[in-house]
């Protein structure tokens, strides 16, 4: 119990120190310099993509490159969690590095804490190993865990965003406007309803702005995205560029079949509503009805056979 004690002791002193070097080191005049050189001009993004660069974000990839240097992920896992970061929102060259760092923070904090709370309370050294191997278990899979839920939610807002953003492509492009400033616009017109159909619209059009291609741009967003109904819907819009076709009735075709979806996929989930709802039913519900309406009777029961 002493050797426990000692080493959680010496790990969370370490802990500190480190944490300690790592927010108060001072930059190099390098960075400095690179950081005055990018603040000084350049093409004005969107509120939330600036809003990434953040101070806790610096301070996290701060945090992780060592543990990055140390341990360096392979190529295709890099592009893996890259591609999974884009499609929750995180856009940050670091992303990857700061998830990394995330992973094997969980994967040290919660066996620590386990096994410092077990040497506090006193816990045999057998039961302690067990609690310590379901930390370490929660610890890794925690964080992918949570990448995924932000994942799902959203592609569930850019999935129920998407058809009202084609409604307005639509009349934005019948109106007279090209497919670049219908992006533009639908991007404006959505930044309060639909703020992450809105960005991606934005970043698109930023992307088409500093000189890349109109297709690679669309797939880009299908990309960052990783929605089915809008990489189908960059699919058309690509195609419809190509051969020349009126974009504003491709659309118009799209946003009518994707209205469809939308109803069908709400009626589905009406649907699934009551199955749902019967487990919850047959664990709180029905024992409480069977305890209120058949107690009153059981106790009845009870006296008059203890009068026999």
């Amino acid at each position: 119990m002493l050797i426990i004690t000692i080493s959680i002791f010496v790990c969370v002193t370490l802990g500190v120190m480190g944490l300690y070097w790592l927010m108060f080191r001072p930059t190099s005049a390098a960075t400095e310099r690179l950081k005055s050189m990018g603040g000084a001009g350049g093409v004005g993004l969107p509120a939330s993509v600036v809003a990434e660069d953040s101070a806790v974000g610096a301070l996290a990839e701060r945090m992780a490159s060592p543990l990055q240097r140390l341990a360096p992920p392979s190529a295709a896992e890099a592009r893996k969690v890259q591609k999974e970061l884009m499609n929750a929102g995180f856009r940050s060259e670091g992303g990857p590095i700061v998830y990394r760092g995330l992973q094997l923070f969980s994967l040290v904090f919660f066996p620590g804490a386990v096994a410092f709370g077990c040497a506090v309370l006193g816990r045999p050294l057998s039961s302690a190993f067990i609690y310590i191997a379901i930390a370490v278990g929660v610890g890794g899979y925690l964080p992918r865990f949570v990448l995924k839920r932000l994942i799902a939610r959203r592609q569930l807002r850019l999935r129920w965003g998407l058809a009202d953003a084609l409604d307005l492509m639509v009349v934005s492009i019948e109106a007279g406007l090209g497919l670049n400033a219908a992006l533009v616009r639908v991007g404006e017109e959505l930044r309060e309803v639909h703020p992450d159909i809105s960005e991606e619209f934005e970043m698109c059009n930023l992307e088409i702005r500093v000189g890349r291609e109109r297709d690679e741009a669309l797939r880009n967003l299908s990309e960052r995205a990783g929605v089915d109904d809008l990489k189908s819907l960059v699919a058309m819009l690509i195609q419809a560029d190509r051969f020349g076709t009126s974009i504003a009735r491709a659309v118009r075709v799209y946003a009518d079949s994707l209205r469809t979806k939308r109803r069908q996929r709400a009626e589905q989930a009406a649907q699934k509503a009551a199955v749902k709802l019967l487990m919850p039913l047959a664990l709180f519900l029905f024992p409480t009805l069977f305890i209120i309406i058949l107690g009153p009777a059981a106790l009845n029961l009870m006296d008059t056979l203890g009068t026999l």
